[in-house]
């Protein structure tokens, strides 16, 4: 049994052994309700699912063969409802959590195949299916977790079988199918023991090689990231050390920070279909859990990961410090939560399984955690104080977890940064005392107080450090086996000492000006205090505090909080209305549960005396104090006091304030209304009583503490009894309100009291830690055995005498009440109006109170039985619950509701504007109509629950500290308390919630649908409050009785179509009829969805703009949650001889969705969405299907532009037959051979209506208003009409045919900037291809002519058009194609490409990117007409043609390009591959710009598809008759073309740029210009040349062309600071992307080795860039570089350090060589940070050694004699690079280094320059630590520092 379910009350926790049962019962009657043979009978099922969600949420014990039964009908459910996505959703859902909750025991085999048929064919078919796009996602993400469920589950040969599937679409990486293919191997491939043989070494460096074909794309690399990690986590048996320096180089790199000042994230990320990153949950941020998970399973013994792990950290900490913050943090924070978190989880697991021979090996020892700890201190050291709140909490929360793994490592550390935050806060650490001095604790606090207090949120953060790790420091300082504190450095008590000074500290930190520090100290003392057993002055347990008297502490505390109180200020204005409830508080209440949960434990764990001294304290300022603005608080005190000793506390704390109140409230004037018998008229026929402003302040603040403190008062309340009831009749009796609702408030919390189960002694610790006396031992839920009784609270259950005490309040306050309420109604007892409304107002309020009160301990209606016949079998029963002992009866509940039901009518009739007595209505039948409600709202609102889940109360379930482990997380007795309460309360909601909903006997009982029926009049009022309320308590009726909603639908409906209809009356149908509950039902019943359908779309007559907007959104909400229309419905619909069959509503429907002018154009639209949404629903029907297609042909030109986009729309769905389209087969035969070719069904009805005079015209012209061609163009979509500006957001939800899913085109990323953004519509083309494929050549034929009008036109919107209908009657394939396009397409295109206008490029180079895009779901079947077209746009341009129709040209060819698949390339694509390579190679020095980039662009698509196509002809050989073309392109004479001119254009270009530079006079260089024509082309080249590398980097080609790329770094390096503008640009653009590319091996080693050429190249325009690129380069391929690589770097750029590159000696190149050199040391700098500390310390030596070396000779001679200049600056910067290494830290040889670098301050320029700046950043990132720092330096060292820094004060 569940620790919850043992632990609740005991009367409830009797009952829930006869739940195993229940749910046998339940499995059966699931079975019975589906009929496999009935497809419809899966709807009959649904009503189950609710019911066996109780049983997972409450936590039942379950028979394993029952669960295992349900599963399987539920799979079976599942598969079998493919178009009943509602079904599949409530179903798959289930299934998810049975599955999940049972993974461990359940022995199951699920076959994957039928999951992944119901993906592809819901989500990823082009004609999807009518539902809403809500309704679609649900599905999606149904599916895909069940998926993920049934992983573990699947047979062996799965992971073979799915990755065969799958393999094929990753073969095109520029194809989106690759991301799809990712996308489902991630979600399917599963890596459970049966299918572990699949995986091998092999396979992953398989993987990492696709890995590697996207590179910069966050999408894919989560992918693989998730796979990879998976496995490593599953299979160890993997030699996982071969990929472990390419594994870290990918998790670096996918952390987008800034390396070097660059930019912190991909420059060009490759571009991810919207539609794939919705479908495949995928944030585009680093994957920072999968990295996690893949590093810390990587880690065992002697394993290379540590090392590389230890290198990772080091590089980023950095990104971790609060001053270098940015959008990188987020990534930065999961990682270090999910590393925490996951070793963790595998620590748990290797305690859990010790035993496991075969893994014992590779599990983790004290060494290994040690070091993962050391490692990830660095990283919360760094981000302990940042500004970000969620990362200084993560490293709160991890340092806690850890200092459980490692105390020796992480509790020191801790000790040490909170020395450190109170210093900086002001408060010196000299309050450390040692030994067994007490210490006044005042003396200590006014010093802490006097002090300066600053920087708050690094004290709250230090704070809350100490608050999560309380418990770990407790343990290390007492327990008997843990690691001793001498261990740990510092004396026995040194922890203990630092969890006094914290909780000293924290009284000073309870401030009312300052929430955050409050809150967090709160935190605090409940985290320590739930640790101590026991406390008490006198005890020896608590000898381990020697500086603290709690006694006095505890003065002291109550002091403060006395004095917090009597300063807050209400957060808000204070309600005098009906809503103002008792505890409307300040921040202490509001923002978190930290106050009261400190006060209750406090409290709890006082000893006798001091729980006295508490009290008598907090007695006395309970008396003497009135603060209307702390109520919440102060009751909350008095509260506490009252749960921990209820027997004592009432004597201090009710009594006197009860008095108090009473005897204020003897003297005011009373109304007689309060129950105390007849009221006596002729009172109040006087003037209105009232009593004095501060009385009634005083006795609402005392009536309302007394209610928040009898809470838990329970028996002890008895003996006031007498009191009580005379305090509550007198409040109801006082003419205020604010009295009558304070009076409310006690009667309803003294009935809770008195009738509820609530925990008595939840705060007591019942048990002691075994290692350590002193402490609390916690517990876990998962080891809970049965026999573990004896540490369940103590339940409070209602005696006899409090039932009895209640039964007589309900008699005085319910039943009198009641009496009262009919007499007001029926007999006319008040003459004056304003006397009857107070009356009615106070016995509503008593009424209401009393229900509130009781909640459900007054038995609910029991159901009329349908049946008469049945016999009552007893009461059913589901799940056990109860809030307490039943009280009152049946029958009471239904006299309230009769008596409710008259008052209603009488108010409605009387005063229908009186808004409080309504409401007070409503909430009375809220309480009496939907039974448990109450409960449910307080669990659901139950803000404790925030606590349960603070670090500071959860012990992980990992403990090295006293090595004792547990399967789950260990929490305090009282936090577990607290939710097994909650669990009682929610059982109790639920208990009969579903008990007759899923039987067909049972009706709603009739006093329901009284209830239902005033509700439902009341929704519609004409106040909004009104409405609203009653709205909601509406609602939870027709949930819980789904019998009441079709008569709801019928009446809501009426009045929208009525047109005489008042304006709130349709606000208040609205909002009704806009609830899912609504929605849902309408799927099934008929009557309600014609109702609904007609009543919505004849309610135009409301014209008023609130009704209107409230319409459209009822309508724009059934669009998206849509769920279809079930087969019952239609087929109900045609059996009904009465003519209201379905057709009938289908034309009253299409009567409305003509363009007829009575209409508004918004129902038009609506009336269409309908039809469509009926014709996908019934698409079976031919006769059917014709009519609306040809209604929505003729709408293309319709008037209304909304309604032509629907149309469009509505055709690219509904037309399905493709009678002419030709199969793969017979594109061989000759056109016009078409014979026993079935016509479409449609044709007839289509070719009538396009065959009208002018009808295409009409339509074209149309659909170009459409395209709204904008200035900037840039916002424009594909695909669909994202910016057409006319359509507001509701609009195009009714417009948007939801997704256009993996339809969606173009089917390859778009990155060619030169194309521009186009407005061509892929869905306006798709309709013409459909329309051809349906009907033939008639529709081209009818076409041709307008056709060719609107492609010459002038403006740019109808060319537009033309692009779109050609491209899809190109891209139609239908059989005489062939002629057509021989005819005149192809002169047509030929007129295109030659026209001279430039503003449609981007549309036409989009027609002919979709002519030419691959068929079929990976785009590898060739459309007829590709090879034609691309002939065509290689056909030579004649000579005479103007530069832009040669880019033109260009353009349309790369356009044409990305869309061929390379991999199955046919031979006439190679052999135009290879005559266009030759073209573009002739024309790189082509004479325009914009030609140049044109050629650039297409030749790297080129290249690219060569080597991708090469590939994989490697493994596929040809036939014989291309292999002379695959020969050709084997030799790659391109490839050596391109890098031997590139190589000689540099140097003629630096030659040229060098003696231009020389010669400057004025004919000189016309003499050059002219000279030069040469070196003119050379620099064309080269532009042409880096356009082509900045096209490759840009579009993700690159992994195709690394080789060619790395022979072209010299050329970007040298020529990015060129004399030529233009040039040096686009080198700089280059140069930016280089800077992100990663080179694996082989090419690894050429990089290295141009790098190392360029660094030390004669021109410092060379060497510089270089070390610019050497940053990230070292920091992107530290992993994979060799050691003898990195010697040969560090000693190039060490060299460099002394530069002094004989070039002109101009003042100039001197500032140069210096700027080159001061580059070197902040590379150097980087190279130490993350590099290896080998190498690092060597040359730290050495630079100290020189620099010692020059500083003694300087003393000894003049500086005349010394050596060069460069000499000296070098030795100088090397001691810089070593100050600069570490920026935040102070190692032992930093003081030293710093000090010497100093002394160099008085040297001339450029050394002191340097010196200057370096000490100055120095300064600044040692600011924050540097009071604890300077202890380091001698005080010699510091003067010296002082000497050379500006701001002197710093250093002293």
């Amino acid at each position: 049994m569940h620790l919850y379910n043992a632990w609740l009350p005991p009367p409830v926790a009797e009952e829930t052994k006869r739940e195993k049962d229940s749910f046998a019962s339940v499995v059966r009657s699931v079975k019975h309700s589906y009929r496999p043979d009935d497809p419809e009978s899966v709807y009959a099922t649904l009503k189950w699912i609710s019911v066996v969600d109780l049983f997972i949420k409450a936590k039942s014990e379950l028979a394993l063969e029952d669960v295992g039964t349900l599963v399987e009908i539920g799979l079976e459910l599942f598969n079998t409802s493919q178009n009943k996505l509602y079904a599949q959703v409530r179903w798959g859902n289930i299934l998810i959590r049975l599955l999940n909750k049972y993974r461990k025991k359940l022995s199951l085999k699920i076959p994957w195949r039928p999951l992944y048929d119901t993906l592809i064919h819901t989500h990823f078919t082009r004609n999807t299916g009518p539902e809403g796009w809500r309704l679609r996602q649900r599905h999606f993400e149904a599916v895909t977790s069940l998926v993920r469920s049934c992983r573990r589950f699947f047979p062996p040969g799965s992971a073979f079988e799915i990755w065969s599937e799958f393999r094929s679409l990753l073969e095109n990486p520029w194809h989106n199918s690759s991301f799809e293919g990712s996308g489902f191997v991630r979600l399917f491939l599963p890596t459970n023991l049966d299918n572990q043989n699949f995986f091998t070494d092999d396979w992953i460096k398989e993987c990492i090689g696709l890995w590697d074909s996207i590179p910069n794309c966050q999408f894919w690399n989560s992918q693989w990231t998730a796979v990879i990690a998976r496995v490593i986590k599953n299979y160890n048996f993997i030699d996982w050390e071969f990929f472990i320096p390419a594994l870290f180089t990918r998790y670096l790199n996918m952390f987008e920070v800034p390396v070097a000042n660059g930019s912190g994230s991909y420059p060009f990320s490759v571009d991810v279909p919207r539609n794939t990153r919705f479908l495949f949950s995928n944030k585009t941020i680093t994957p920072a859990k999968a990295i996690a998970k893949s590093i810390v399973y990587l880690l065992k013994p002697g394993s290379l990961a540590q090392e590389h792990f230890e290198k990772l950290v080091n590089l980023l900490e950095q990104y971790y410090h609060p001053s270098n913050g940015g959008r990188w943090t987020y990534s930065l924070e999961r990682f270090l939560l999910y590393l925490v978190i996951t070793f963790q989880k595998r620590l748990q697991h290797e305690q859990k399984h010790p035993d496991n021979s075969r893994q014992a090996e590779l599990y983790l020892g004290k060494s290994e955690r040690t070091s993962f700890v050391n490692v990830v201190l660095k990283l919360i050291d760094r981000g302990q104080y940042s500004k970000n709140e969620h990362l200084s909490e993560t490293v709160a929360a991890a340092t806690s977890i850890l200092s459980y793994v490692d105390p020796s490592s992480v509790l020191p550390f801790l000790a040490c940064r909170f020395h450190i935050a109170l210093e900086t806060d002001g408060w010196k650490s000299s309050f450390l005392i040692k030994g067994d001095s007490y210490v006044t604790l005042t003396s200590l606090l006014l010093s802490f107080v006097s002090s300066q207090m600053t920087a708050t949120h690094q004290l709250k953060t230090a704070v809350m450090s100490v608050a999560f790790a309380g418990r770990s420091l407790f343990l290390t300082s007492l327990s008997t086996s843990s690691v001793k504190p001498v261990d740990l450095g510092g004396g026995d008590d040194v922890f203990i000492e630092l969890l006094m000074i914290s909780l000293s500290n924290a009284l000073a930190g309870m401030d009312a000006n300052d929430p955050p520090k409050t809150l967090a100290t709160m935190q605090l003392i409940g985290s320590i205090f739930s640790n101590i057993a026991s406390l008490d002055d006198g005890s020896d347990e608590l000898s381990f505090m020697p500086m603290i008297r709690f006694s006095e502490w505890l003065d002291e505390f109550l002091c403060r909080l006395f004095s917090l109180l009597q300063h807050l200020e209400p957060s808000s204005v204070l309600n005098e209305g009906l809503n103002s409830s008792a505890t409307s508080g300040t921040f202490l209440v509001e923002d978190g549960p930290y106050y009261y949960c400190m006060l209750e434990i406090l409290l709890g764990r006082l000893s006798k005396s001091l729980y006295n001294q508490a009290l008598k304290k907090i007695s006395k300022f309970v008396r003497t104090n009135i603060l209307p603005g702390a109520i919440a608080e102060v009751g909350l005190l008095c509260c506490a006091c009252v749960h921990s000793n209820p027997e004592e506390a009432v004597i201090h704390l009710v009594e006197p304030v009860l008095l108090s109140a009473i005897s204020s409230l003897k003297g005011t004037p009373v109304t007689g209304f309060g129950g105390r018998g007849a009221t006596d008229v002729s009172v109040l026929t006087k003037a209105k009583p009232t009593i004095s402003p501060a009385l009634e302040t005083a006795i609402d603040y005392q009536l309302k503490i007394l209610s928040v403190t009898i809470s838990y008062g329970g028996p002890a309340l008895l003996r006031y009894k007498d009191l009580l009831k005379e305090a509550i009749v007198s409040a109801f009796d006082s003419p205020s309100w604010k009295v009558n609702v304070a009076g409310d408030h006690l009667l309803r919390s003294l009935l809770g009291s008195l009738i509820l189960y609530y925990p008595v002694d939840q705060y007591k610790c019942i048990l002691r830690h075994p290692a350590a006396p002193a402490l609390e031992e916690w517990v876990s839920t998962k080891d809970y055995n049965d026999d573990e009784q004896f540490i369940g609270p103590e339940w409070h259950v209602p005696s006899d005498k409090e039932v009895q005490f209640a039964n007589e309040l309900l008699d005085l306050h319910f039943q009198s009440a009641l009496d009262d309420l009919l007499r007001i109604c029926q007999t006319k007892l008040h003459s004056d109006p304003g006397n009857e409304k107070e009356h009615l107002k106070v016995t509503l309020l008593r009424i209401e109170s009393t229900l509130q009160g009781v909640l459900s301990c007054l038995p609910d209606f029991s159901p009329s039985s349908r049946n008469e016949m049945i016999e009552d079998p007893g009461p059913p029963f589901l799940i056990a619950g109860a809030s307490g002992s039943s009280v009152g009866s049946t029958e009471l509940r239904e006299k309230a509701a009769d008596i409710i039901h008259a008052s209603c009518k009488y108010v409605l009739e009387k005063k229908s504007d009186d808004s409080i007595l309504l409401i007070l209505i409503i909430r009375i039948m809220n309480v009496l109509g939907n039974y448990g409600s109450l409960e449910f709202d307080e669990w659901s609102n139950h803000r404790q629950a925030w606590k349960l889940e603070s670090a500071a109360i959860i012990e992980p379930p990992i403990n090295f500290i006293v090595s004792s482990h547990s399967k789950g997380k260990r929490r305090p007795r009282w936090a577990l308390i607290d939710k097994a309460y909650m669990h009682g309360t929610w059982r109790s909601s639920q208990s009969s919630y579903h008990l007759f909903r899923t039987t067909g006997d049972f009706s709603p009982p009739d006093h329901v649908i009284l209830l239902m029926d005033d509700l439902l009049n009341l929704s519609l009022h004409s106040y909004e409050t009104v409405r609203v309320l009653a709205g909601k308590s509406l609602l939870k009726m027709l949930k819980r009785w789904p019998s009441l909603i079709s008569k709801c639908v019928l009446s809501l409906t009426e009045n929208l179509k009525n047109p005489n209809t008042p304006e709130y009356t349709v606000l208040g149908s609205c909002a009704v009829l806009s609830t899912q509950t609504v929605l849902k039902h309408l799927t099934t019943d008929q009557k309600a969805f014609s109702s609904f359908l007609l009543g919505i779309l004849s309610s135009s007559h409301h014209e008023t703009l609130k009704a209107q907007k409230a319409i459209n959104e009822v309508f724009v909400k059934y669009n998206i949650h849509f769920g279809g229309v079930s087969r019952s419905i239609l087929k109900s619909m045609d059996n009904h001889k009465d003519g209201s069959d379905f057709a009938d509503l289908v034309s009253q429907i299409g009567s409305l969705s003509f363009d007829s002018t009575r209409l508004h154009w918004r129902y038009n639209l609506m009336a269409n969405r309908v039809l469509l949404l009926l014709a996908m629903a019934s698409r079976n029907d031919p006769n059917f299907s014709s009519k609306i297609l040809s209604h929505f042909l003729k709408n293309l030109k319709s008037q209304l532009p909304q309604t032509r986009i629907l149309a469009i729309s509505a055709l690219n769905t509904l037309l399905k037959e493709s009678p002419y389209k030709m199969s793969v087969g017979d594109q061989s035969v000759l056109s016009g051979t078409l014979q026993g070719n079935a016509k479409s069904s449609l044709e007839g009805a289509l070719s009538e209506t396009f065959k009208e005079e002018g009808f295409f015209n009409e339509t074209l012209n149309s659909l170009s208003h459409v395209h709204i061609i904008t200035d900037s163009e840039s916002s424009s979509s594909r695909g669909n009409h994202g910016n057409s500006s006319f359509q507001s957001l509701a609009d195009k939800s009714i417009t948007r045919f939801y997704f256009d899913f993996s339809s969606s085109w173009p089917r390859t990323p778009s990155w060619i900037s030169l194309l521009g953004s186009d407005t061509f519509y892929s869905n306006f083309a798709r309709i013409f291809k459909r329309l051809v494929q349906e009907c033939g050549m008639s529709v081209i034929v009818a076409l041709k002519s307008t056709l060719e009008e609107f492609a010459n036109a002038k403006e740019r919107s109808k060319q537009c058009v033309a692009a779109e209908a050609l491209a899809g009657v190109l891209h139609s394939d239908v059989n005489g194609l062939s002629g057509e396009w021989d005819s005149w397409m192809m002169i047509q295109l030929q007129n295109i490409i030659r026209a001279p206008s430039v503003e449609s490029i981007p549309e036409w180079a989009a027609c002919i990117r979709y002519a030419v895009t691959g068929k079929g779901k990976y785009g590898t079947t060739v459309p007829l007409l590709r090879q034609q077209i691309l002939d065509c746009l290689v056909t030579p341009l004649p000579p005479t043609v103007t530069t832009t129709v040669v880019a033109k040209r260009y353009a349309f060819l790369s356009a044409a390009l990305l869309e061929i698949s390379p991999q199955k390339m046919p031979v006439p694509e190679i052999q135009l591959h290879v005559t266009l390579l030759d073209e573009l190679l002739q024309n790189m020095c082509h004479s325009s710009a914009q030609v140049r980039e044109a050629i650039g662009v297409t030749l790297s698509v080129l290249c690219s598809n060569i080597r991708l196509h090469m590939s994989f002809s490697v493994d596929h050989s040809h036939e014989g008759k291309n292999s002379d073309i695959d020969n050709h392109l084997k030799e790659q004479s391109w490839v050596r073309s391109l890098t031997e001119r590139a190589s000689e254009a540099v140097l003629n270009i630096q030659n040229n740029s060098h003696s231009d530079s020389m010669e400057i006079s004025a004919e000189t260089s016309t003499q050059n210009g002219y000279l030069n024509g040469d070196s003119q082309d050379d620099v064309k080249w080269m532009e042409t040349l880096f356009h082509f590398i900045i096209s490759t980097l840009k579009s993700g080609r690159s992994p195709c062309l690394l080789d060619v790329i790395v022979e072209l770094l010299y050329p970007v390096i040298s020529l990015r600071e060129t004399s030529n503008k233009d040039l040096s640009t686009l080198a700089k653009a280059a140069f930016e992307l280089l800077k992100w590319r990663i080179f694996w091996e082989p090419h690894l080693q050429k990089a290295v080795s141009v790098i190392l050429s360029s660094a030390d190249d004669s021109n410092w325009r060379t060497r510089s860039p270089t070390l610019t690129y050497l940053r990230t380069f070292m920091y992107r391929h530290t992993f994979i570089l060799s050691n003898s690589e990195k010697q040969k770097i560090w000693k190039t750029v060490e060299k460099l350090l002394t530069d002094n590159q004989v070039e002109a000696s101009s003042r100039l190149n001197l500032l140069l060589d210096g700027s080159v050199r001061e580059h070197a040391a902040a590379v150097l700098a980087g190279l130490m940070k993350g590099g290896d500390e080998d190498l690092a310390k060597d040359f730290r030596d050495r630079a100290y050694k020189e620099a010692n070396l020059i500083q003694r000779k300087n003393k000894q001679r003049s500086l005349s004699s010394g050596q060069s200049v460069a000499s000296r600056h070098g030795a100088v910067l090397a001691l810089v690079a070593s100050v600069l290494s570490v920026p935040y830290d102070m190692p032992s040889w930093l003081p030293d280094h710093v000090t010497l670098l100093a002394r160099f301050a008085g040297e001339p320029s450029p050394v002191k320059s340097t010196v200057t700046k370096a000490v100055a950043e120095f300064r600044r990132t040692h600011a924050d630590t540097w009071n604890l720092q300077k202890d380091q330096f001698t005080e010699e060292q510091l003067e010296v520092l002082a000497d050379t820094s500006s701001s002197s004060s710093y250093f002293a």
